[in-house]
């Protein structure tokens, strides 16, 4: 049977600006590529999105869906205070949006923030140590890593001031006995030091449950990547020869992302 055509008036991308069209299709090609990797945790974690102009809007993933059920379409859109904002149907996750607003209230370059529960992140959040300077992944992001300390699930607002604090001027913060989190300029810059803290966290795990005495990066090595890497301009031209490629992935794992 054929479809009857679908109006313009129903389309969704005509009833936004482009710019907030290309930032959903954009954190829906996120949460598929997290779901690739397999870093999703069911319907929970959260990927989020600044819309750009000059509300204080933002974009999360719909409470219930799993990672590789997001669309551009189907993303919630909320303001500062939870409200949603978006006549699709959508709710948002509470504690989701208790991290989510306090980074983005604080944070005018966090154009996005990315949350997860790995099982990997969540080991490394639960050691004394936290992130180690192992290996090149680590040394990527271990210089600008934040601790918070865990709360129990995030549903009270007045966390929110003290996950501030906490973050500063870093771009990742690993939540202790939680999980992880990274804050970009753009969400492929976000999504990229999300790999790289998230491999970081594979690669400890892996070579201390070796059993093997670890070997140590040398210290001007370390100072090197530290100098290199702690330059946002750095993570946005990574992030911009990475991120096409990334999308194209994502295109042809499931091209569904992009409606």
């Amino acid at each position: 049977m054929n479809q009857p055509a679908k109006s313009i008036d129903s389309d969704p991308k005509h009833t936004m600006s482009e710019a907030e069209w290309q930032v959903r299709q954009d954190l829906a090609a996120a949460y598929r590529l997290v779901a690739h990797y397999g870093w999703d945790d069911m319907v929970f974690t959260h990927l989020s999105a600044r819309v750009p102009g000059p509300d204080h809007h933002f974009l999360l993933n719909p409470f219930g869906m799993q990672f590789n059920e997001v669309t551009a379409s189907n993303l919630v859109k909320v303001d500062l205070e939870g409200n949603v904002l978006d006549a699709n149907g959508g709710e948002v996750n509470a504690a989701g949006f208790t991290i989510h607003s306090a980074v983005h209230m604080a944070r005018p370059d966090a154009q996005a923030v990315m949350h997860l529960h790995t099982d990997d992140g969540v080991a490394v959040s639960c050691t004394a140590e936290g992130l180690l300077p192992l290996n090149q992944h680590a040394l990527f992001v271990y210089h600008d890593v934040a601790y918070h300390e865990w709360e129990g699930v995030a549903l009270n607002l007045e966390e929110r001031e003290r996950v501030v604090s906490d973050l500063g001027e870093h771009h990742l913060m690993i939540l202790r006995n939680h999980g992880t989190l990274t804050v970009g300029a753009s969400i492929a810059s976000s999504f990229l030091r999300l790999y790289y803290l998230e491999r970081a966290c594979t690669i400890q795990v892996k070579a201390i449950t070796g059993g093997k005495l670890l070997h140590m990066p040398n210290s001007n090595a370390t100072e090197m990547m530290r100098e290199t890497f702690n330059l946002v301009e750095a993570w946005e031209g990574l992030a911009a020869t990475a991120w096409p490629a990334l999308k194209r992935q994502a295109y042809a794992l499931d091209p569904s992302y992009a409606e």
